[in-house]
């Protein structure tokens, strides 16, 4: 099966900064995407397009570069636009994540077809009749009184979630999720708490009051306080502890450091009776 990151095209259309293009480029390299396309140009790719790229260079190295949308998309089969508002004749509107599903059935079917995914200019987008040219249209949730994002923004968002679909355990036939993070854990954030969940604040005064009391309890030395923590940050938030249940663990610290020994001999002055 080819890879189908290779069988997806990203078009540009008349871009006006050079910078756009190389900030497209760097993000389309970050998500596996290679193929990229500029219909147009007012300015050529220049320093700043490269010095925008910072790693995607290689795709500014074989990008090509095309007088119109039609020369650009002659040889796609599926083509999807993207789009920060519905016009005046829709095509089906697609979220990113149904963009990924929607590619990666159509390669399924048609393994040998390429998809075009193109983007507008900077100031004004995609026209009416370049939208009427798809298949579907992306839209990207946002801020519904501000939805316009950057060009390369735009690329960034929707390739992501292209990526992370094609790179799930039953899409990853070609190793990419070699990289994929050695630590996870299935948090269930507890949605029904009779008490509102502690603060960062709360969190750390418990934090302090746990290593008091190793110290105090000689369970912890310098040896163990780099690493202690860290672990102690991690089993809070595990545990997910709400405003009673700080009160109850803060008051029980208190109560067995009243019942420690102390060593140290003005403490121990005063907590001893006349």
């Amino acid at each position: 099966m080819l890879n189908k990151l290779c069988q997806i095209h990203t078009i540009l259309v008349n871009t006006t900064l050079p910078a756009n293009i190389g900030s497209t480029a760097r993000a389309l390299h970050t998500m596996g995407l290679s193929h990229l396309t500029v219909v147009n140009p007012r300015l050529p790719i220049d320093d700043t397009s490269y010095a925008n790229s910072a790693g995607g260079a290689c795709v500014l190295d074989h990008a090509k570069i095309v007088d119109t949308l039609d020369d650009a998309l002659s040889p796609h089969s599926l083509i999807l636009m993207a789009s920060a508002r519905c016009r005046h004749m829709p095509r089906p509107i697609l979220t990113p994540s149904q963009s990924a599903v929607v590619i990666d059935d159509f390669l399924n079917k048609n393994p040998t077809s390429s998809v075009a995914l193109v983007f507008g200019r900077e100031d004004r987008g995609l026209t009416n009749d370049e939208l009427a040219l798809a298949h579907y249209h992306i839209q990207i949730p946002a801020n519904p009184t501000y939805p316009v994002l950057n060009v390369a923004s735009s690329v960034q968002v929707i390739a992501s979630f292209i990526y992370a679909h094609f790179h799930t355990p039953a899409n990853d036939e070609h190793g990419y999720n070699k990289h994929k993070p050695k630590y996870t854990l299935d948090i269930t954030h507890r949605t029904d708490w009779d008490e509102p969940a502690i603060s960062f604040d709360d969190n750390t005064k418990l934090q302090k009051a746990v290593l008091d009391l190793f110290v105090q309890l000689n369970l912890a030395n310098d040896d163990n306080l780099a690493n202690l923590p860290n672990r102690l940050t991690r089993l809070a938030n595990r545990v997910q502890l709400d405003k009673k249940e700080f009160a109850l663990l803060m008051s029980l610290i208190h109560r067995i450091k009243q019942h420690i020994p102390s060593s140290n001999p003005i403490e121990k002055a005063k907590s001893t009776p006349n």
